[in-house]
């Protein structure tokens, strides 16, 4: 059997926010108590009181799970459930009723879960968002069918995709073996009566990658199992049996049970790994020594061995004694011992050690007690950081300044000095508590124009250019204020209006009882080596306009076709919630989504007349051409570009080109190339058309929306329609850009 690929799953962030509920409960107290539990979660809620509310929230909003009662004043919810069974609206079902062929029935239509009215409701209705969240897991679980029978796979294929897990199906060893090959399973129904096979012997053959290794639960489904069977498949492996019929319900609880438990295993395995990881870092950073609850070595890393000299033989089993300075003072080590041993507390303090050698080193430790559940101390952990030279510094520095040699004239004079070089070096101000200047340098006033008459007593924001963002200025003064020194880059404007970079260090001064009195602002102009970043950058995007007009120009599209798509690409994955990172990077990336076609022959790509269906064929390999030019390439940009030069062509409904994607399986760059390549397509004049009218692409896009078009991004697309139509009266087909 060859080796399985194992392959990490994507990393997921639940965001409440992201997702909109539909209550559609007649109970006006209920409902009103749904709305405020999920709000309160930070869901999107929307209340209805009977069907015809219901349909019309539908029809104008994006809902991602509805909690739905059964009786309502104009009719029953079962209609609804019918209506959205192929939908990917996920239902929760609020009912008085227990019938199990109503809840089977209903649970093939698509129902997630039904939430009875008796007197656990409101505890159950606090269980719903630990079950959505589950479900958005889910997309990232897959399940194989291994099952010779279509009804039987399709009938659980059916009852999982629902819940959002991905389904893959066998009929056989041989397919389901293909399948483990190609990457992560994370659980498998595995039919004991395969044709011309057998499920048990496929099971023992396999058991150690599948369960020993990979430790995927396998459940085992049939229609006639009987003890001995039942013994075998438990005992090679399975986490259970199940008889067919089964219980729909049962089969549910089963398998999110295992896929629960999966996923906790497997957030268990990566705790341990990020603990091993600060471990490590922490060995590599600091000196580092544990002991009994004794005070004897039980660890040393090699950073103690390397300071003390001596090595770990020699230090393991022995008491720190072993490396105290007689200098250090034995009332010092009373009190670590106390405060570690009685107290229980961490000590953190300066320790003068002694080596091998008999030299001396000093360190920075923190020594703290490790309890077990019962308060009793297991062991003590040592970190602790080199701090001889600094120790060396200021003592040199303090003999420096002892007024034994030098008076305080020269110790002002030599503080003066060094202002001097600070001052002749950096850009300085100060700033009160207020944030108001109090004092400005030369070269200060120098960069910004002002003098230091028109800076006095004037709000720092005097001197912010208005593209400096407001978040990032209350992170610098909630920073400061709180007595920590904030570093980052400053956009300023000087008195001219012109634009400058500064690198900033903000600095809380203190007094005697450490109260914040002032701040003091140290910068350096780095306004030339940001204006060459944004050279290059500027650069690169212009030759990324050109290699995307190469394949435009190919097919006689203009160079201001690749400039539209790319500025209508930005707006509208700004509208659609994309961050500006991805929305740049979007903007960057489109203007190469027809790259491909530089492979596409002149005969077929510049025929005036139909293509034949065999041409046709042809022209869509420029999909795949473009994404094969960039998918080697570890750059962001290019990256992208790939992504939409392959998915710009698939369709929401599954019937475009390449790969048949569908729906949100088509990335979100693809999707939004999709709908502003065919707008200024058919928006622009070219030889062989007129263009279309803005009304007509209106229709069409209405009439192609959950079709071609991701319906959500058609609605922003429309709403906003100004927004585009700006972008296209700005770069027209008569426009020079270069």
């Amino acid at each position: 059997m060859a080796s399985f690929i194992k392959t990490e799953n994507s990393n997921f962030i639940f965001n409440e926010s992201n997702y909109n509920i539909l209550i559609v409960e007649d109970s006006r107290s209920v409902n009103k108590i749904l709305v405020h539990t999920f709000s309160e979660l930070n869901y999107n809620c929307f209340s209805s009181f009977c069907l015809k509310e219901a349909y019309h929230i539908l029809e104008n909003n994006k809902i991602d799970f509805i909690m739905l009662d059964i009786n309502l004043p104009d009719g029953n919810s079962f209609e609804l459930i019918k209506k959205l069974e192929n939908s990917w609206k996920k239902i929760f079902v609020l009912t008085t009723e227990s019938d199990i062929q109503f809840r089977d029935l209903s649970y093939q239509k698509g129902i997630i879960d039904f939430i009875l009215k008796d007197k656990e409701f409101f505890h159950k209705i606090n269980e719903i968002p630990k079950t959505i969240e589950k479900l958005e897991k889910n997309r990232f679980k897959t399940i194989l069918i291994i099952d010779d029978s279509f009804v039987v796979q399709k009938q659980i294929k059916n009852i999982f995709e629902n819940r959002l897990y991905k389904v893959k199906t066998a009929c056989n060893s041989k397919e389901a073996l293909e399948i483990l090959n190609k990457g992560i399973i994370d659980l498998i129904f595995l039919d004991l009566e395969l044709k011309n096979d057998n499920g048990l012997n496929f099971l023992k053959k396999n058991k150690t990658e599948i369960i020993n290794i990979r430790k995927i639960p396998v459940m085992i489904i049939s229609g006639s199992i009987s003890s001995s069977t039942t013994r075998e498949a438990l005992r090679n492996g399975a986490v259970d049996v199940i008889k067919k019929p089964y219980v729909i319900e049962e089969l549910i609880l089963k398998v999110d049970l295992w896929i629960d438990y999966k996923r906790k295993d497997e957030e268990l395995l990566n705790s341990r790994q990020i603990l091993q990881e600060y471990k490590d870092s922490v060995d590599e950073i600091s000196i580092v020594s544990k002991a009994n609850s004794s005070g004897v070595i039980t660890y040393v890393n090699d950073k103690f061995c390397e300071i003390s000299g001596y090595s770990k033989k020699e230090l393991l089993g022995k008491n720190h004694n072993i490396v105290r300075h007689k200098d250090s003072l034995s009332s010092t080590f009373k009190d670590i011992w106390y405060t570690i041993s009685v107290l229980k507390k961490a000590w953190q303090g300066n320790i003068k050690n002694k080596k091998k050698d008999g030299t001396f080193y000093w360190v920075k430790a923190l020594i703290k007690p490790i309890l077990n559940k019962n308060n009793e101390v297991v062991e003590y952990i040592g970190l602790r950081t080199d701090i001889t030279e600094d120790i060396q510094v200021n003592n040199y520095f303090k003999t420096k300044l002892d007024t034994t040699v030098l008076n305080l004239k020269d110790a002002i004079n030599l503080s003066k000095e060094y202002e001097n070089a600070i001052n002749e070096s950096n850009i300085l101000s100060r700033l009160d508590l207020n944030f108001k200047f109090t004092y400005a340098n030369d070269q200060f006033c120098l960069l910004t124009g002002f003098n230091k008459n028109e800076l006095l007593g004037k709000s720092q924001s005097i001197i912010f250019h208005k593209d400096f963002d407001n978040l990032y200025i209350k992170d610098f003064q909630k920073t400061v204020k709180t007595g920590k020194i904030w570093k980052g880059l400053i956009h300023n404007k000087s008195k001219n209006g012109t634009s400058y970079w500064l690198n900033t260090t903000a600095i809380p001064i203190k007094n005697e009882t450490q109260e914040i009195i002032e701040y003091l602002i140290i910068e350096q102009d780095i306004t030339e080596l940001f204006e060459l970043h944004k050279d290059i950058e500027e650069t690169q995007r212009e030759m990324i306009y050109k290699i995307g007009e190469i394949g435009e120009s190919r097919s006689s599209e203009t160079g201001n076709h690749v400039k539209r798509v790319a500025s209508y690409s930005k707006e509208l994955a700004l509208l659609a919630g994309l961050s500006k990172e991805d929305a740049e990077l979007l903007f960057t990336a489109s203007p190469m989504h027809d790259i491909g076609k530089i492979g596409i022959a002149d005969e077929i790509l510049k025929k005036e007349e139909s293509l034949t269906e065999q041409e046709v064929e042809v022209m869509k390999t420029h999909t795949q051409i473009g994404f094969d030019i960039f998918k080697n390439s570890n750059k962001p940009i290019l990256k992208s570009a790939a992504m939409i030069a392959l998915t710009h062509h698939e369709k929401w409904d599954g019937s475009g080109y390449p790969k048949a994607l569908k729906g949100e399986d088509i990335h979100i760059f693809g999707r939004i190339t999709a709908i502003t390549d065919v707008f200024d397509a058919l928006g622009s004049k070219r030889v062989y058309k007129e263009a279309w009218k803005d009304e007509d692409i209106i229709i069409l896009f209405k009439e192609q929306k959950a079709k071609h078009f991701d319906p959500n991004l058609v609605d922003l697309f429309i709403n906003n329609l100004p927004v585009f139509l700006k972008i296209r009266n700005t770069y027209t087909d008569d426009v020079n850009l270069y």
